[in-house]
């Protein structure tokens, strides 16, 4: 009688995968890291920063045709302390730049960028004095949306990439404390 060989993998094709997260039994072992990128990829709120006629494209963007809902990014923000993803749409003019930066600088940590459409992302048809030659000049752009104005699909397949890019985000802050650390830091109340 020959043997039966069973093997027994910890994933097969119906088994969704997150990351490196391992699923055995009533098991699950991942990273912090993972988790969290996890989190963040998938709940954006993203803040609304429109400058021309790409606004109007992003906000169809969360219309029912397109739903932006249905990747986390359930609502638009208006204050950048609520918000983690600016979505830069339109041109950027030198008397905005200043505006930018500081609303940039108000969003906590960790915050992305994404440039909407040629004005935003080099300048566009406006090489002039006036507009900024792409907005990577005033903050740090994670991904460029192409297009004049670029489309809501477009704007969709950004922030899927932007999800992307966050979950393979790696930490690598290791935090020490010692015991001296900790005495010098502590009120004087406490040491008595």
């Amino acid at each position: 009688m020959p043997k039966k060989v069973e093997t027994i993998v910890l994933h097969d094709s119906s088994t969704p995968v997150l990351g490196d997260i391992q699923k055995g039994g009533n098991i699950v072992v991942t990273s912090l890291d993972t988790l969290l990128n996890q989190a963040r990829a998938n709940s954006l709120w993203p803040l609304t920063f429109g400058l021309a006629c790409c606004a109007i494209e992003m906000m169809s963007t969360a219309a029912s045709r397109f739903d932006l809902a249905r990747f986390g990014s359930e609502a638009f923000r208006a204050t950048p302390r609520q918000a983690d993803v600016m979505i830069i749409a339109g041109r950027l003019s030198k008397k905005m730049a200043p505006v930018l930066r500081q609303i940039y600088d108000q969003m906590p940590e960790p915050k992305w960028v994404i440039s909407m459409g040629a004005c935003a992302s080099s300048g566009g048809v406006y090489n002039n004095y006036a507009i900024v030659q792409g907005a990577d000049q005033v903050v740090p752009v994670d991904v460029y949306v192409p297009g004049c104005p670029p489309s809501p699909d477009a704007l969709i397949y950004a922030v899927i990439k932007l999800q992307e890019k966050i979950k393979r985000r790696k930490f690598n802050k290791i935090i020490e404390i010692n015991a001296r650390t900790l005495e010098t830091d502590m009120p004087e109340e406490v040491h008595a």
